[in-house]
């Protein structure tokens, strides 16, 4: 039995799944991408680049740079964007095994 029949065989996932389940992932998945534009839209730009060329010490900001704006900007866009990643991916297997 392959895993198509594995899951059709279990008749309550798929009630569930066609019920509620599915407008609430993709309820998730589009506040995900809207978080994602937003998040992105707010990130400062990378200046980093051009004064490394200078030669320039390091200050108090490199050193504290975990709890800065940019920092937590750059974390919150990585995790929305690793949920969205992981149901865009579910939504792709559910529709090529049903």
């Amino acid at each position: 039995m392959n895993f198509a029949g594995i899951l059709m065989a279990s008749g309550s996932f798929w009630t569930a799944w066609h019920g509620g389940v599915k407008q609430a992932l993709l309820a998730i998945m589009a506040i995900c991408a809207l978080f994602i534009i937003l998040v992105v839209m707010f990130q400062p730009g990378n200046s980093s680049g051009v004064s490394a060329l200078g030669g320039t010490t390091e200050t108090f900001l490199g050193k504290n740079k975990s709890k800065t704006f940019e920092h937590k900007m750059k974390l919150y866009t990585v995790i929305s964007g690793i949920i969205f990643t992981v149901l865009a991916i579910t939504f792709a297997i559910i529709a090529l095994f049903s």
